[in-house]
This record gives structure tokens, sequence and C-alpha cells, in this order.
């Protein structure tokens, strides 16, 4: 069993999983530390080290809040945030890999970036253990990248130290990570003209980041978006909406007032939890992609309104109850209003859509859409308007998920399901549940294999066919129970606004 493999700065000795024809590999450095001249500063090479690197431990998490709360009021808490204890370092560039250990070479490569909002998140989370996937012959590579203020605070000095790289040093560190993983991978037994990316919530909002990065091309192959691709069909702006690098600057300028600080050297010598604290204490708001004109060129959720991205296959979904959005408004004059804004002079085409006389619990009934759902259709009509026949393959998780906090499908409980995780998990999980991961883990493989999610299971059995999403037969797969393709027509509603939106974009 291959246990030890040489990296491009040095021997790495990984550890057997828990099954031993798996070979894990945690800890690994893929750049330089980011401290010091290095804090917001794009990602920089690796030193090489001496010896033999014993990878048997996750490397120190990013600097962020800590997330471990009361289990019984906090959903998360209960979840995942279970160790108060995690080491956690401005030194956080570090990735893991698990691998077959049997030689075998060629193998499609997955590179996970977990979520977390841009601002907490970690790989050492029970879920995103991928020995599950490695077993079915893939290459798995989960990414550590910085968070908050250290990953994403932009300032005039530091655009005028590095105009190429000034801002994004999350996404940079998610990029330079890959990269590394292209160069190599084949000492684990990857492909890496084989790559496919993806995360979920803001891991998967950072897939749509690589993709809109035109020197990305060839980087990657294909691109997994769960819960992270979305449209406020109502024109509302998202919580976590890209800032021009002008707002990026001036949100940093503020926090070094509230630092104390004036100059970039000065904030550079504060040490890293007087800045997190900071930023935990100050009230004006999430650090997020700022639209710098280098790694940035557009928002990156709208990553499919433009043909200069990375196009390619992609997977991507919702839960069936996550980032609902509705008209926001309380009367009927303001939905009048609302309609005239959206619509014009087919603002009575969107109030027959609505019950009248419209109450404001009415009108969020009639008007509830889903935003991720909304923003897979606008990707599939804007695809079929540019001439793009990459396919995508849209999903809908509605699983019955069980807890003595009757939970429902809540955002990231997936995360268990395709990474095959259950067993981690203190849920009271049954065959059905283990059943249905097993099988998605399987469309999974085969989307990251080959671009297409269809073929057979881990058994060998064909799996219910997935169609690729299009505008006249427009099908979902949908987890439930099992994996059951379902049609989704948009009702009239959803048409409405769609084309309002793509009219507006």
């Amino acid at each position: 069993m291959i246990r030890r493999v040489k990296v491009e700065n040095g021997w790495v000795r990984g550890l057997p999983a828990a099954d031993p024809r798996i070979t894990s590999y945690k800890g690994i450095p893929f750049a330089d530390k980011p401290v010091g001249r290095n804090r917001w500063r794009a990602p920089q090479p690796c030193p090489d080290w001496e010896g033999e690197l014993f990878a048997a431990d996750f490397g120190p998490i990013a600097m962020q809040a800590n997330c471990a709360g009361d289990p019984a009021k906090d959903i998360y808490a209960r979840e995942w945030a279970v160790d108060a204890e995690l080491p956690m370092s401005e030194d956080c560039l570090y990735l893991n890999v698990w691998a077959p250990a049997d030689g075998r070479k060629g193998m499609p490569v997955y590179v996970w970036y977990f979520g977390g909002g841009l601002q907490v998140g970690n790989t050492t989370e029970m879920e995103f253990d991928g020995e599950r996937i490695a077993r079915r012959g893939v290459v798995v590579v989960t990414v550590g990248y910085r968070l908050n203020a250290f990953g994403f605070l932009c300032h005039p000095e530091i655009t005028a130290e590095a105009p190429e790289a000034p801002a994004n040093f999350g996404f940079l560190d998610q990029q330079y990570a890959t990269r590394w993983v292209k160069r190599n991978i084949e000492a684990f037994g990857g492909d890496p003209e084989n790559i496919t990316i993806g995360g979920q919530s803001a891991g998967g909002m950072s897939v749509c980041a690589q993709m809109t990065h035109p020197a990305n091309e060839g980087l990657f192959k294909r691109a997994i978006v769960q819960s992270g691709t979305f449209v406020q069909a109502y024109g509302q702006r998202f919580g976590l909406a890209p800032r021009t690098l002008n707002e990026a600057e001036t949100q940093g300028e503020r926090f070094f007032e509230a630092l104390g600080v004036k100059t970039l050297e000065e904030a550079r010598a504060l040490d890293a939890r007087t800045i997190e604290n900071k930023s935990l204490e100050w009230p004006w708001g999430c650090w997020s992609e700022a639209v710098d004109g280098q790694f940035s060129l557009y928002p990156s959720n709208e990553w499919f309104l433009h043909t200069d991205r990375v196009v390619c296959p992609v997977l991507l979904g919702q839960t069936s109850s996550e980032f609902t959005n509705d008209p926001g408004v309380s009367s009927e004059e303001e939905l009048a209003a609302l309609a005239q804004q959206l619509l014009g002079e087919r603002a009575d085409e969107l109030l027959r859509c609505f019950s009248h006389p419209a109450t404001k619990e009415s009108i969020a009934g009639d008007g509830l859409i889903h935003s991720i759902d909304f923003a897979i259709r606008a990707a599939c009509r804007r695809n079929r308007e540019e001439g793009i026949d990459q396919p995508l393959y849209a999903y809908n998780f509605d699983a019955e998920i069980p807890g003595w906090d009757q939970p429902g499908t809540f955002h990231s409980v997936d995360l268990w399901f395709f990474f095959e995780t259950l067993a981690k998990c203190w849920r009271p999980f049954t065959g059905v549940h283990y059943d249905l991961a097993r099988q998605m883990c399987d469309y999974w493989v085969n989307f990251i294999r080959n671009g297409d999610p269809n073929g057979k299971d881990f058994h060998g059995n064909e799996l219910p066919y997935w169609p690729a999403l299009n505008e006249d037969e427009p099908v979902r797969m949908v987890f439930a129970d099992s994996a059951k393709p379902v049609r989704a027509p948009l009702s009239e509603l959803e048409s409405l606004l769609l084309e309002a939106y793509l009219e507006r974009a």
C-alpha cells in the first residue's frame, strides 16, 4: 500500500484511513505562511522541507469566530461545530488528500472548498471526510483558505502595493491550492487533466468565483455548486453580494480606524487575535468578494451571464427549504409599485399571479421563489440564448431528516449524504438514508469522473437516469426516499420574473 509520496516540496507520509485501502494525507502546506509581510497578500510559494513531512493531522483552521455554541439552541453546533479547541492560526494554508493506496494511476480528482459564509468553516469538519468518495477511485482534496478580514479585506495601501492582486485573498488561496493539485496530484495517483472543483454554500459561491476567472481555463474540467448560486427574483440585494473595489477599500479604511492603526505596516504588525476580535466586534457587515478587475472581473454570482467564464459541465442544486425569497411588500399599493418597477408595461401580468385583495401574508405566500432554483433556471436559459452546449444537471434535496429538533432539509444537511458520512452524525439515520447517501455519492462520482452523473452505482447497477436541464423538458433530480427525476416546469410568476431578470442583467 502506498503511504509515502514525493511532491514538489519534499516527501509526504500519510496514514491508512479507516479503510486501509485508502491513504489519508492531512495538513500538507501548499503555500508559504500568510503571516507578517504575507498578510493581505496573494499566496506565495511554499518553502521546501527537509526529510519527510508526516501528514497525520489537519493543519490549523483559519482565524474565525468560535462556532462551537450550545447544541441545544444552535443546529450548527449540534451538527458540526462540536470542538471548541481546534488549533486556529493565521497560518492556515494546508490541504488534505484521500487517495486509493493500491498504486492506480490516472484517477479523477475532486477539489473541495468548504462553506461558512466566507467568515467561518474548515476542512476538519466530520462530514468532509473524503474516504467514501476515494473508495470509488477518486482522489479527494480539501482545501484550507483565508476567511473574513484575513481573506477579504481591501485597503488603498494594499492596492497600491500589489495592484495585480489587491483583493479576494481567500479565492486566490483556493486557486493557488488547485494549481498545486494540478502540479502534484500525479504523485497520489490522480490525473491532473481531470480535475473537478466543488463546494457548498460559500464554497459553492467560491466555485462560481473560480469559474469567472479567465486564467482558470484548463485548470479544471467541471464544477459542482451546492447551495451556492443565488438570484433574488425581486431585485433585492443578496446578503453576501460582491462589493466594488472602492466600496471594499472604504470598508478596509474604516476597519483600520477601528483597529487604531494608520498604515498597512502597522496593521500587519498586530497579532492575528487582535484583528479577529475587532472584526467580530464591529457592526459594519461581512467580508466578501470585491470586484477588483484582477481576479474578479464581475460579481461571481453573475457567472452564468458571461461567456468569457470557464465554460464546463456544472452539477448544481439546493435543499428544498433554504434561501426562499418573496416580494417583501405588504399591501396592494406596494405590490403594484413593485410590479411596475420590475415589468413596466407588463405589470398587470405579474399582478394576476397574486391573490386580491393582497395582504402581507398572501403576497409572501403567492410570491415565494427559491433563490437557488431561480438562478439555475436563469443559467439554463442564458446557456441556450448564448448557444452554450455544456450541460447543467439540477437537483433538489428533499429527504426526511430525523432528530428531536425536526429540522427539515436545513441548509447544509445534504453534506452528510453526498460525502456518504452519515455514520459520523448523531442523527438516527436509518437504512433508507444510507441507501440515498450511497446513491448520491455514486452520482457525484460519475460526474467527477466524466462530467455526466449517469452510469452505474457502486455495485454495478444502472442508476435512475438524470437528464441535463433544458427549458423544453425541465427535469431535475429529486433526492427524497431515493433519487427520482421530476419534471418541474416554471410557473407563470417564475417565467415573468425570469424574463424580467434577464432583461435587467
